[in-house]
């Protein structure tokens, strides 16, 4: 009786090894996805590095507006610099062994960084209804002091609430077997192979699904229905002001399609092919990043114009 105690203990205590299995029903055909995969990861760091170096570089870009499009530009870059590496390699070379430390960092920063995304977008929000609502103290808003009062409670709500469910993951054992069907180490899919109750975890994650992305899309969302109304109202032009403001929703749009697409894979029993929860997994964090900079690249006219200066000048060097 004592060895058998002894051995369910040890069982429950040995998994800080894990096997991120993501499209292994591919079989040998896997190593075809490094292609794909590296093309995506050179757009977004291209891309972000680009609409980064451009508003840097620029002082008639050094505007608040502008500044938080070079943030999430930051945030884009590092997104897939944290997952998406040792993710080619995986595919490359077979290498899917990660520590349970690894993969704890893993989910830590991406979706810290992931919780930025919408938050950054509640920002940016927060700036266009500023600019057209109140257009006489805009700049007194927006001067850094006055404007820390949204930036920090938003900022210290994102940190903490992943800190308590990367936190409460690292406190569990795993007993059900050390394959995660992933990628990369997201937090429901290692909860998935704990052993005991796991109901807090779960909690802590629906948690910070409302608390981070439902909040903040319901603070954007009222925020641009104040700056539609005001403008309707008011009868004045201000279509280019709305223009900015289209292409915020457009990126939110696609940011949390994938993202709610994502979550329901988790939360409600669906007859999703493995491969295809896995999909969603990895565009959830890499759409964003490719194609924010190029949304704004685009739609904002302003850095579309010291873009295509900025590579006439290194096409001439």
């Amino acid at each position: 009786m004592e060895e058998l105690t002894e051995q369910r203990t040890h069982n429950v205590s040995s998994h800080t090894h894990f096997i991120l299995n993501g499209f292994q029903e591919l079989g040998a055909l896997r190593p075809v996805l490094f292609l794909p995969f590296s093309v995506l990861l050179l757009v977004a760091l291209w891309a972000n590095w680009l609409l980064l170096y451009v508003v840097v570089s620029q002082r008639s870009l050094h505007s608040p507006m502008y500044v938080l499009m070079a943030a999430m530009a930051c945030v884009d870059l590092s997104v897939p610099l944290f997952f998406v590496p040792h993710m080619l390699l995986s595919f490359l070379l077979d290498w899917r062994g990660i520590s349970l430390a690894g993969c704890l960092l893993q989910i830590f920063f991406v979706h810290l960084l992931g919780t930025f995304q919408s938050t950054l977008l509640v920002w940016m929000a927060l700036d266009r209804y500023f600019a057209i609502c109140t257009p006489l103290y805009y700049h007194q808003q927006m001067a850094l002091p006055r404007f820390l009062k949204f930036l920090v409670p938003l900022a210290l709500r994102n940190l903490v609430m992943v800190s308590v469910f990367v936190v409460l993951a690292g406190r569990l054992s795993f007993c059900r077997g050390n394959v995660i069907n992933r990628c990369f180490c997201e937090h429901m899919a290692l909860v998935g192979v704990a052993c005991g109750d796991t109901s807090v975890n779960s909690l802590a994650g629906l948690l910070t699904v409302f608390l981070v992305p439902v909040v903040d899309f319901a603070s954007i969302t009222s925020s641009y229905v104040v700056i539609f109304i005001t403008v309707l109202s008011s009868g004045r032009s201000g279509f280019r002001a709305l223009q900015t403001c289209v292409t915020h929703l457009v990126v939110m749009a696609v940011s949390l399609t994938i993202i709610l697409v994502t979550f329901l894979s988790y939360r409600v029993r669906n007859n999703l092919p493995t491969p295809v929860r896995v999909f969603f997994s990895t565009m959830y964090l890499l759409v964003p990043s490719c194609f924010n900079p190029v949304i704004y690249g685009i739609r904002t006219a302003e850095i579309r114009r010291h873009i295509v200066k900025t590579l006439s000048c290194f096409h001439f060097l």
